[in-house]
């Protein structure tokens, strides 16, 4: 295979995220394919012994295993890193392996962790039992008080780790801050994008070191597959991240990859078409209800800052009901149009409650620190006509009482 698109790599470097999605990083074989190609396989043929022992050695840039390198997945990991402007991405089997390969990779026993008390439930997970399995001490805080992170900084902190916007509570975390203060004491940070892509939001430019993603959510966004992918310098990618990843193996499908490449063609389109969605949702139902979390409303208490870090809104926002469980049921047992679903980022409008689902193994009192309540809601909002979304809101919230 050969590379036909972006030879050039300072003029290839210069396309906006847009274009990268649809031009990035394209290889083509001999037969001239428009479409990137899949290729299913695990194992490569070699023409002669001295080639393959270059290959494991390093010093020739072919395949090997499709455990280590596939075609179809450079291609996604090639065209993701020139979307964040990173140096290099190692694309993995789902958005959890992302999160557990960019923090085991680097971090061991005796090491600390700061992360946002604020994150997806199986990210707190990994913070508040796994780490602390293999001696590595962590700490949660509020991610929206920039000097709780300085305030939580020991002599063996070695990484921030925090999602912004964060699942489901929507906290807003001050980027250039956060990671200025990590970089002034030597600590690495570590960025959850999910919520946003590349196409809304770039943690790079303001200066995070390592993005890592659940590339299921909006890249691929139309909850057809798991796939996940950590971005950073090559010197991280290439002598952190690469040993991890070879030896242990959350290696993605080169099926996965081939359709979240599909995915990341159409993502600026939809990321901000649903954005738009998003916004005059809530628009619609801000004062239907008791509280909402919505980084798009002036009502959020981080509007402005979210708004300097984030293209648009994007399309995740959550409320709170004073009924608690029992209301906050109802109102999804009477939507009509709006599925119930966890997943998130996804072309159609899904809505669920995180507390009976994505934190539910939480417990309670970790649910309460994070003010995940029993009255919280959190949707994902879709491209359905919008009209059809706020007349099915509308139905839903009268029939639970709002």
């Amino acid at each position: 295979m050969k590379k036909t698109t972006g030879m050039n790599r300072e003029i290839t470097r210069t396309w906006r995220p847009a274009t990268q999605a649809i031009r990035g990083g394209t290889w083509r074989s001999e037969h001239g394919e428009t479409s990137e190609a899949l290729f299913l396989t695990s194992g490569y043929t070699y023409d002669d012994a001295a080639t393959v022992a270059a290959r494991f050695a390093g010093d020739d840039p072919g395949m090997t295993y499709s455990r280590l390198q596939n075609p179809t997945v450079a291609m996604l990991e090639e065209r993701i890193a020139l979307m964040e402007g990173a140096e290099a991405c190692r694309a993995q089997a789902s958005g959890m392996a992302a999160m557990t390969a960019a923090l085991l990779c680097q971090l061991s026993a005796g090491d600390h962790c700061v992360a946002a008390r604020a994150a997806f439930g199986s990210c707190r997970w990994l913070v508040d039992h796994l780490l602390p399995r293999f001696g590595i001490e962590t700490t949660v805080i509020d991610s929206a008080d920039d000097a709780a992170w300085e305030a939580a900084i020991r002599p063996n902190t070695k990484v921030f780790f925090f999602e912004t916007p964060a699942n489901p509570t929507l906290d807003i975390v001050d980027i250039a801050h956060v990671c200025a203060l990590a970089r002034s004491h030597g600590i690495v940070s570590v960025v959850d994008n999910a919520f946003c892509s590349a196409a809304l939001q770039r943690p790079l430019e303001f200066g995070a070191d390592v993005i890592a993603y659940s590339a299921t959510k909006l890249m691929d966004g139309q909850g057809r597959v798991l796939a996940g992918a950590v971005c950073g310098t090559s010197d991280f990618i290439n002598e952190k991240l690469l040993p991890f990843q070879r030896n242990t193996g959350p290696n993605l499908a080169p099926f996965n990859a081939w359709v979240v490449l599909k995915g990341l063609e159409t993502l600026s389109l939809r990321a901000h078409r649903q954005s738009e969605n998003a916004l005059k949702l809530g628009q619609f139902m801000e004062g239907r209800v008791p509280v909402m979390l919505h980084p798009g409303l002036a009502s959020h208490p981080r509007h402005e800052l979210a708004m300097r870090q984030m293209d648009a809104c994007g399309p995740i926002f959550s409320l709170v009901v004073d009924g608690g469980r029992a209301q906050a049921h109802a109102l999804l047992d009477a939507l009509e149009l709006i599925d119930i679903s966890n997943n998130i980022g996804d072309s159609r409008s899904l809505m669920c409650h995180p507390a009976s689902t994505t934190h539910a193994a939480m417990g309670e009192e970790a649910r309460a620190e994070m003010g995940v309540s029993e009255g919280m809601l959190r949707i994902n909002v879709g491209l359905e006509d919008i009209d059809d979304l706020i007349e099915d809101m509308d139905r839903a919230l009268t029939a639970a009482g709002m």
